[in-house]
């Protein structure tokens, strides 16, 4: 019996001696590859497709004189929202620019933190620093937003690296340009177009949460708390959507939050103006500025000279709006709206510069 054990011991002596040499050979592995010094992080830029290599470093002066890299300074490593804008657009740029107020309102003292906003100019000649900065003073912007002018072709060059040139319409000698706007995490190579015409709460939620992969914290809410939804009309949409970057309708509609106060508040409106006259200001406000009309000249100083955009209105969608507004007027205050029902070309109306007088601007 002792000869068969010692047999079945030396059978079983190369296996275990195998075993064990491969234990202290991956231990050695181990103690090896922790000791090892690990490899640098990437640099800013490299990790994604649209780093340093994608983006030009293009030179940009902002509102208050300093000069800028596009990529280093701007936007390296930084969610970001960019738009393309001159100062002398009379329709869509101030339009843009009073819904990017509002989201920028939305998002409060993370605008400058960690969330940027760039308004870059394609009319560079005329776009000086001061008068971005006039710009800039006139819409109430806040901390954390930049209005940048440079080299029109290096801009034209940033235009295309971000997909917010469109040939045929950005190279007219209109200065018709792309609307869109660009929103991204340059970081994560995330980058989105968006509409100006967007709800800012969207915007607001995908710059705060979207492209920050949802770093703070959400509120839990009940699906039954949620409010019931309508479906609009043509005329609530159009105001949503064109108006309402400017103007609140009654309190109800979030007036005294600041979010809208470029503009006057529409409540009853229609029963304040003429409506010839509020028909006309609506479809062609520039052509009645420029035509010296007493009113327009009057709420073209009194809410800080930010013009009204014509918005290329047909008469179907003047129509739709004013339906709605005094509907809302109306549903609100049902004696305002009772008054905008009788008014006719030559009733009595409050004077249009006196106090609380409701305008559209």
């Amino acid at each position: 019996m002792s000869g068969q054990r010692s047999a079945m011991a030396l059978d079983r002596a190369p296996g275990g001696l195998l075993g064990l040499t491969l234990v202290l050979l991956l231990m050695l592995c181990l103690l090896s590859s922790a000791q090892r010094p690990s490899a640098a992080a990437p640099p800013v830029g490299s990790a994604t497709p649209w780093g340093r290599d994608y983006f030009p470093n293009t030179l940009l002066t902002d509102q208050d004189g300093q000069t800028l890299r596009f990529f280093d300074d701007l936007i390296a490593g930084k969610v970001v929202v960019i738009n393309f804008i001159f100062t002398g657009c009379g329709d869509s740029c101030p339009l843009e620019t009073a819904r990017l107020r509002q989201v920028q309102k939305l998002l409060g003292e993370r605008v400058g933190q960690d969330i940027f906003f760039y308004s870059i100019s394609i009319d560079p000649l005329s776009d000086t620093p001061a008068v971005l900065k006039q710009y800039a003073e006139r819409f109430k912007v806040g901390p954390g937003w930049r209005f940048l002018t440079g080299d029109v072709e290096q801009i034209t060059e940033l235009r295309h690296k971000l997909g917010l040139f469109i040939e045929g319409v950005d190279n007219g000698r209109n200065k018709d340009h792309n609307l869109s706007l660009i929103i991204g995490n340059q970081a994560s190579g995330r980058w989105m177009k968006a509409s100006p015409f967007e709800n800012p709460w969207i915007l607001a939620d995908q710059l705060a949460n979207t492209l920050h992969n949802w770093k703070e914290p959400s509120t839990e809410q009940s699906y039954a708390d949620a409010p019931q939804i309508r479906p609009p009309s043509t005329g609530e949409e159009l105001f949503r959507t064109r108006c309402a970057s400017c103007h609140s309708l009654g309190p109800q509609d979030g007036q005294g939050l600041g979010l809208r106060d470029i503009g006057p508040d529409l409540l009853g409106v229609t029963g304040q103006r003429d409506p010839d006259w509020l028909r006309r200001w609506i479809k062609e406000p520039d052509r009645l500025l420029k035509e010296q009309d007493p009113l327009a000249v009057e709420l073209f100083a009194r809410y800080n000279r930010v013009p009204m955009p014509n918005l290329r209105l047909d008469d179907t969608s003047v129509t739709a709006i004013l339906d709605f507004l005094q509907a809302e007027s109306q549903r609100q205050q049902p004696s305002v709206g009772a008054m905008a029902t009788g008014a006719g070309g030559g009733g009595t109306r409050p004077d249009p510069g006196g106090p609380g007088a409701a305008g559209v601007q």
